[in-house]
């Protein structure tokens, strides 16, 4: 069947696009560098046509509170609209495992108001909740430093590879609509803090690794379990001890 990926080009699209193609799927992936842009809509109706399934996996360009609000309600109500002109048949979104659980982020708060806007649609749909990607550790340090020191706090952490992201997208696409949410996780629980202070100093990263319970994760506080799965999960096979990207620089 044909399978549009919206954000095909990036860092779960370029691995899920493939990956669908492998298995026979008429496979498209959709983005801006490729001619289909979801903020202004150009593309999407020659991207759509005929498509079965429609993933997206695309995320904003900016962060800044505002900004990524508009991103994703202003790309998910184009999308929305162009696959119910398709008769698209499977809305599949990737989101974030604590999504709803962080009300003082402004980019989990335009998390939730795109899942609101699929969950309203008339499209049958799957949410994907997943787990904090290996690829981000840079940028969760970067984001957690202050004074030469990265902050984080003592809770748990269950962070997956963008492979096995990937590969239970591309499963949960080529299935039957959950008409809800699934979560997605890593095979192995840590401490964030103490997970980082192991994952920088494989990367040979000389900064210290500070415990603070009230270190802020992209401006919010977090409780014990807001970043991991609360009940079942699909987990992913990829420990980070084996992950080929653990020592990048």
């Amino acid at each position: 069947m044909k399978i549009v990926v919206i954000g095909g080009t990036g860092n779960i699209g370029s691995k899920l696009v493939p990956q669908l193609a492998q298995h026979g799927h008429d496979t498209v992936a959709a983005a801006p560098t490729t001619g289909v842009n979801t903020l202004s809509g150009e593309g999407l109706t020659d991207a759509l046509a005929g498509a079965s399934v429609v993933i997206d996996v695309s995320n904003s360009p900016s962060f800044e509170d505002s900004a990524v609000m508009r991103f994703f309600e202003t790309s998910t109500r184009n999308l929305l609209a162009a696959e119910a002109a398709a008769g698209v048949a499977h809305h599949v979104a990737l989101s974030v495992v604590g999504t709803e659980r962080l009300p003082e982020s402004g980019y989990f708060q335009a998390k939730v108001a795109q899942e609101q806007l699929i969950e309203k649609s008339s499209i049958p749909y799957s949410i994907v909740h997943a787990t904090q990607f290996f690829e981000f550790v840079a940028s969760i340090a970067e984001d957690a430093t202050a004074g030469g020191a990265v902050r984080l706090a003592p809770v748990l952490f269950q962070p997956i590879a963008g492979d096995d992201v990937a590969q239970a997208v591309g499963r949960i696409s080529t299935g039957s609509p959950l008409n809800g949410r699934v979560d997605v996780a890593g095979p192995e629980r840590f401490r964030m803090d103490e997970f980082f202070r192991h994952a920088l100093a494989a990367r040979n990263d000389p900064r210290e690794v500070v415990t603070d319970s009230h270190a802020r994760y992209f401006g919010a506080e977090l409780s014990e379990g807001t970043l991991v799965p609360g009940g079942d999960a699909i987990l992913g096979e990829t420990r980070y001890s084996d992950w080929p990207g653990r020592t990048a620089v």
